[in-house]
């Protein structure tokens, strides 16, 4: 069933983030989050893993079709917490 779970919560991130996108809506993947945790806490959990897994896909996406056509884009930021040469602090 977990399976199932991921694929479901997956197809409905997807579909979520392209709405947000047509609407100009950033809070649209919260709210469809709210409305499945009302019913289905480990759903909610899949979805927004789902969520951010395909909007950080997109960022790196992004920044390398920006690197590769030679644009300046500002070199990314590690929010990792770790320390420079440690593996500390971060989710590890």
């Amino acid at each position: 069933m977990s399976d199932k779970i991921a694929e479901l919560a997956d197809a409905l991130a997807r579909d979520t983030i392209i709405a947000a996108e047509k609407l100009g809506d950033d809070e649209l993947v919260n709210e469809i989050a709210t409305v499945i945790g009302s019913s289905s806490p480990s759903t909610e959990e899949a979805f927004r893993t789902a969520a951010r897994v395909r909007l950080a896909e997109a960022r790196a996406r992004q920044y390398l079709e920006k690197k590769l056509a030679g644009e300046q884009v500002a070199k990314p930021v590690d929010v990792s917490g770790d320390a420079e040469g440690t593996n500390i602090g971060g989710d590890h």
